[in-house]
């Protein structure tokens, strides 16, 4: 009796709802923005210390470069080796002329994946010399090469390594995790700082950009085999080399392929973006013709890098294949074809001249200027309105609001937000980066940078959300979506750049538009992929209780793939990051402004590689957020799994 009334006189308190905490931290922010604006904020300085500091230490470096046994022994060999390697790459390729080039990658091409993948690298790697870039083009592919081969010495077998090693795995993952969501640029300038400008720093920014994607699916493909067929192995006596050699190697052989595969699409998207540190071949061109808004310039280098990560992804995706499709298939049908092609292509280089025919050259320089300059005009009227109104409904108020509020309230607020969606260890580590933005003397900058990603990932996840729903509920609708999205995610991040140019011009809003368009297509993959893995007998269950198709997609299907929705908006901030920092070069303004003028003016190295640092700061700021919140539970969820 009397627990019984001890219950009744203790009630057990109601937690707030969960919308109470962000309110709450909104109400204090805007109240103190409209009390405290503009003390206490953190405007951008020239002059930093870090930004001297860092001149000062490129300035060490100059003048040691050859006297220090850092560089004399060690930085100033890699400097020359890889310069060598790059320099014979390229001197064969030039060698074979354009039709041994062609008839040997067409070769490469049949022995992957058969004739039609033999058609793609004709009319692919023919399309480069049409478009008058076939010596850019053979540049790019000889430092793609060179990057991608040391690259994988290097990241094959660390994979392995660490696939079969826990230890290993978990020292590897900070890094590799670290080095993932670092945005291209960030990359550069520690590069220019060791290496210099020209090939050999190129091929290390871009090989260390490849790696951690070759290291970590070839650790995840050693790491899925079968411990049944580990077993059996070594029950039959054999050692550890035998089995990897023997077992675990030929059952990965497949991902492993794909780690191939994704390293070379990596390198591609990098040495485009290397041509700022004087990088050889079609990254130049997209360069000067961005720097000078001329798309007409710029767009043949831009489809020849499209078209040839097209075809490098395609040969690479097949061979990764070739042995499950090819059966039965006895090996001389392919090898035969594929060497009479290669040697009819070396004896056409023999004839024919080594450069690419001149007349064959197809110049769509100026008509695309013209259409340029027509769509800019018959669409002025749209495409000022919607930049127009971004820019005052959205990116003025919200970067106004962060650069001119007390920087301690930002902090503040952030680490409140932080906290409650993702815990203390995130939140935590996001205030420290934060902290280190104002040290760095970037902060203003940074809120820009910041205004901007809010803006284009908001944007991204609405899209993204609307199509994956869309494609998880029509199975017709996904079929004609995917091929679009096989496509995007291709190219080069930089080649999102062209439409957006053409269309607004040097603005902020280019970048943000680059942005969404470069974020959406994984968005989009992740929230249908979530959406289409919830248990069909959950989703029996909600519709045998009644609900309707709305009810069953807020109710069950979005809280239960909450997931899959918070990776999507994880690699649409890592994302839209990298492009809103390649869109510096396009007049986005904040850091990567700043790395690029870096770049060019010789007084302001220190401050580009400082805006590198804070790039890096940002998005690993960001990735924990949204990564801290991934691992925490909904209350939907928990309803859902204590039902």
């Amino acid at each position: 009796m009397s627990e019984a009334v001890a219950t009744v006189d203790t009630p057990a308190l109601r937690r707030p709802p969960r919308w109470v905490v962000p309110v709450a931290v909104g109400l204090v922010f805007v109240t103190g923005y409209l009390t405290l604006r503009g003390t206490a904020s953190l405007p951008h300085d020239d002059a930093a210390a870090p930004f001297l500091a860092v001149n000062d230490a490129r300035d060490w470096v100059d003048a040691n470069r050859n006297d220090n046994p850092l560089f004399l022994y060690g930085v100033n060999y890699i400097r020359v080796y890889l310069g060598e390697l790059y320099a014979a790459f390229e001197a064969v390729l030039f060698a074979l002329g354009w039709p041994g080039l062609v008839g040997v990658l067409v070769g490469l091409g049949w022995l992957a994946g058969g004739w039609r993948i033999a058609l793609l690298g004709v009319g692919g790697f023919t399309t480069l010399g049409v478009l008058g870039v076939w010596e850019a083009s053979v540049r790019t592919l000889a430092l793609v090469l060179t990057s991608v081969l040391v690259a994988l010495a290097v990241g094959l077998p660390l994979g392995v390594w660490a696939g079969r090693s826990a230890r290993l795995r978990r020292a590897l993952t900070p890094v590799l995790d670290v080095m993932q969501i670092m945005p291209t640029f960030a990359y550069l300038t520690p590069m220019v700082l060791f290496f210099g400008i020209g090939p050999s720093s190129a091929t290390v920014a871009t090989l260390i950009y490849a790696m951690p994607v070759a290291i970590r699916i070839t650790a995840l493909a050693v790491q899925r085999v079968s411990p049944t067929a580990i077993e059996a192995s070594s029950s039959l006596g054999a050692t550890r080399w035998q089995t990897l050699r023997k077992v675990q190697l030929p059952m990965a052989r497949e991902t492993i392929a794909l780690a191939i595969n994704q390293a070379i699409m990596m390198a591609l998207s990098m040495v485009v973006i290397a041509a700022l540190i004087s990088a050889p071949g079609l990254g130049s061109d997209i360069i000067r013709g961005l720097s000078r808004a001329n798309v007409g310039f710029m767009l043949p280098a831009g489809i020849a890098i499209v078209i040839m990560a097209i075809v490098l992804d395609r040969v690479t995706m097949a061979a990764a294949r070739r042995d499950r499709a090819a059966g039965s298939s006895p090996a001389w049908g392919r090898y035969v074809p594929a060497g009479a092609i290669a040697v009819a292509g070396l004896v056409a280089a023999g004839l024919l001249p080594a450069a690419f025919p001149e007349a064959w050259v197809l110049r769509i320089g100026r008509p695309v200027n013209e259409a340029v300059t027509w769509a800019k005009s018959s669409w002025y009227d749209v495409t000022t309105a919607i930049k127009d109104v971004t820019s005052t409904v959205l990116l003025n108020p919200l970067q106004e609001m962060l650069t001119s509020t007390p920087w301690w309230l930002v902090a503040a607020a952030l680490l409140a937000l932080a906290w409650w969606a993702s815990g203390p260890r995130p939140a935590l580590t996001a205030l420290a980066c934060l902290l280190a933005l104002a040290l760095l003397g970037l902060w203003e900058h940074s809120m820009a940078t910041l205004t901007t990603v809010l803006v284009a990932v908001s944007v991204a996840l609405v899209l993204g959300l609307l199509l994956g729903v869309t494609a998880a509920r029509s199975r017709g609708f996904s079929a004609v979506q995917r091929p679009l999205l096989d496509a995007a995610q291709t190219m080069p991040s930089i080649v999102y750049l062209l439409p957006a140019l053409a269309l607004f011009g040097a603005t902020r809003f280019t970048a943000i538009f680059a942005s969404v368009i470069y974020a959406v297509p994984p968005v989009v993959r992740l929230v249908e992929d979530g959406i289409r893995g919830v248990s069909p007998t959950t989703v029996e269950a909600a519709l045998s209780a009644g609900s309707t198709r709305w009810q069953l997609l807020w109710k069950v299907q979005l809280p239960m793939a909450r997931g899959a929705i918070l990776l999507a908006a994880n690699q649409g901030i890592v994302m839209t990051l990298a492009m809103v920092v390649v869109g510096g070069m396009v007049g986005a303004g904040g850091l990567g402004y700043d790395v690029v003028t870096g770049f060019s003016q010789h007084s302001d190295f220190g401050m580009g590689f400082v805006a590198g640092v804070a790039t890096v700061l940002l998005g690993i700021m960001l990735d924990r957020i949204t990564q801290g919140a991934d691992r925490r539970s909904s209350p939907q969820s928990k309803r859902m799994n204590t039902a």
